[in-house]
């Protein structure tokens, strides 16, 4: 047994450009799809790993100028530009514990310390720290501010400036703002009084936090269909409210008016998952369409008829907007070709400087049949002329809510490079494949995956793809929980497992984790470890792990409020006392880092435990 401990320092520019292919895709400049000011919407927040930390940064459409925001060793993400454009609020927490306060600076940065200095201040003096459950700003100042703590379950607070913050909402069950009204009298907040974390009502509210109106599809919890908040109208005078549904079986929007009851059904008719935004000037929809692990864009005009497509490249949109001039801004990427942001106009919008990262190879489509219908599986191969069977790892998204798709992953690309073939699986529980199949995964938590996972692994060896003695299970957060759990439940199918930032022990994370997750683990399991324990044991890693017998490579953030770190070392521990192969590594950050060294270092003994552990060890690959 092997115990390490981070972090690492960035490397020269000469070590930069003579490191491998897997390395350059990490370092290479990213930036996030850019939020715009909206009433200034020249004045933009993107983040952008620049400096080898992820950190957000202003950029002046206007000037050309940018300026980085925050400057913290463990990073920072999330932000949010005021209506005005004049101040920046991100969210402080410590070294990635997602428990903190919201910060403000002004746009250019210009602060009370005198020219060239920064000075952040508390954008919500009276609120103590928290997890954070949505934040609105309204044209006027005040803010509406969620707030998650274990002791107080959900509360939500109005603050506007220069007066102490009024508490408006509080509940033990989790919910959070979705927006704020153009002219900041409405407020829509979702809600899951009723006890299902996975299905949310919707309850819009005045300032003073009386009711204006609820929309409920789950019926008091008997009935699984969510709702879920996507923006007012972003025009004065107009209340509509657009907001998503699973009342035909997938997520679609539709728009409400709370302040009349009028519902108006768009019936989109496209196949898959449809979430949309307004157009700025709120006669159109921009809708982004997500269909068997690819997305596209769309224009709809309410009472037009039928959506008319925005051209965009075959493969995966990460995020879009549209602009007031009418372009369409987007994030693209498929898992050959890196991202970038282009425009409608044809322009490249936001173009980092410096080395761009290295093309990978382009995924193949598997769809295998399951105990549960027909699995989705993406499949990237070593580039020729290598040929199978290849030593194979299956990379398990986390979530659950959540798949994988034919976007750019520099983690299954460096698997790629060392001559390994890479298996992504859309088990149930992913979106993008029905509200029937996200939803099928309850109550046998973990097991209903693995089933899925077992289908397409069969698959994989009978058709030649994977060597069945060089299988590795590998996954983060929820993935790693399936890693864990599959070396435990499924010992001879895997021959390696690799699990990062996972549930280990299924009762102790249930205790010491953040509480949106406690209620969402209520959901799933259907109680808590005291009401139903056989239910927590039958889908804990720690249950099967002495039936482990492959080697077992574990990473953990200290700081994690996902996956806490002593659920972890509990599973650890059960390992030590039977002399099981397997190594630790720790990193004083939270769920995952934002820094990139750290992030290739993991990558980086991840496959030296594979290629210690694996034999014979695969070759690198043509790529």
């Amino acid at each position: 047994m092997t115990e390490t401990n981070g972090p690492t320092k960035a490397p020269s520019a000469q070590a930069h450009a003579s490191a491998p292919k897997w390395e350059q895709r990490f370092r290479a400049p990213r930036v996030s799809l850019p939020d715009w000011a909206e009433d200034a919407p020249d004045r933009a927040l993107f983040v952008s790993n620049a400096t080898g930390t992820y950190e957000l940064y202003a950029w002046d459409r206007a000037t050309g100028e940018q300026r980085q925001v925050t400057d913290r060793p463990n990073g920072t993400t999330d932000g949010v530009l005021t209506p005005d454009g004049e101040s920046v609020w991100w969210f402080d927490d410590t070294d990635g514990d997602e428990f903190g306060v919201w910060m403000r600076q002004p746009f250019h940065g210009a602060g009370d310390g005198g020219p060239g200095t920064v000075v952040d201040e508390p954008a919500a003096p009276g609120l103590a720290p928290s997890y954070p459950a949505g934040l609105a700003i309204g044209r006027d100042g005040t803010a509406v501010v969620g707030r998650s703590t274990d002791e107080d379950g959900t509360t939500i607070h109005v603050v506007r400036p220069g007066a102490a913050p009024v508490e408006i909402y509080r509940h033990r069950e989790s919910a959070g703002v979705g927006d704020l009204s153009h002219d900041g009298t409405l407020i829509a907040l979702e809600h899951t009084e009723h006890g299902d974390a996975m299905h949310s009502a919707l309850r819009v509210v005045r300032p003073d936090g009386t009711t204006v109106a609820e929309l409920d599809d789950t019926e008091g919890g008997t009935k699984e269909l969510g709702l879920s908040v996507l923006g007012f109208a972003p025009v004065a005078g107009d209340t509509r409210l657009l907001v998503g549904h699973q009342r035909r079986g997938r997520w679609e929007p539709m728009i409400w008016d709370p302040t009349t009851g009028e519902e108006t059904d768009l019936a989109i008719d496209l196949p898959g998952d449809v979430v949309a935004e307004w157009y700025p000037d709120a006669s159109a929809l921009l809708i982004a369409h997500g269909f068997e692990a690819r997305s596209d864009l769309w224009r709809y005009e309410p009472g037009a008829g039928a959506p008319v497509r925005v051209e965009t490249p075959a493969g995966s949109v990460s995020g879009a907007t549209a602009r007031p001039d009418g372009t369409v801004e987007y994030l693209w990427s498929s898992a050959a070709q890196p991202p970038v942001i282009r425009s409608t106009s044809g322009a490249v919008v936001l173009d980092p400087p410096g080395p761009k990262a290295p093309a990978s190879v382009p995924v193949e489509d598997a769809w295998v049949d399951g105990p549960g219908g027909r699995v989705h599986a993406l499949v990237q191969r070593p580039a020729a002329p290598a040929e199978g069977p290849f030593p194979t790892v299956f990379e398990i998204h986390g979530g659950p809510t959540w798949h994988d798709s034919d976007a750019f992953a520099s983690g299954p690309a460096a698997w790629v490079d060392h001559g390994y073939a890479v298996v992504r699986v859309n088990y149930r529980g992913s979106t993008g494949y029905g509200r029937a199949w996200t939803d099928a995964l309850k109550h046998r938590v973990g097991l209903i995956e693995l089933e899925d996972i077992a289908a397409v692994r069969e698959w994989a060896v009978k058709s030649g793809l994977a060597d069945p003695e060089r299988l590795v299970l590998a996954g983060g957060s929820w993935g790693g929980y399936l890693t864990l759990l599959g070396l435990g439940v499924q010992p001879d199918d895997w021959a390696l497992g690799l699990a990062a930032v996972p549930v280990a022990d299924y009762v102790t994370a249930y205790h010491d984790e953040m509480e949106d997750l406690k209620a969402m683990d209520r959901t799933l399991l259907g109680g808590t470890p005291e009401e139903v324990p056989e239910r927590f044991e039958a889908s804990s890693p720690l249950t099967y792990v002495d039936a482990v017998r492959a080697p077992v490579y574990i990473s953990a953030g200290v700081n994690d409020p996902r996956c806490p770190i002593r659920q972890v070392e509990n599973y650890v521990d059960r390992l030590k006392d039977r002399a099981a192969v397997h190594e630790v590594y720790r990193y004083d950050a939270g769920h995952g880092s934002l820094v990139v060294e750290e992030r290739i270092k993991q990558v980086r003994l991840e496959l030296d435990f594979a290629r210690r552990h694996l034999t014979p060890e695969p070759g690198p690959s043509a790529a």
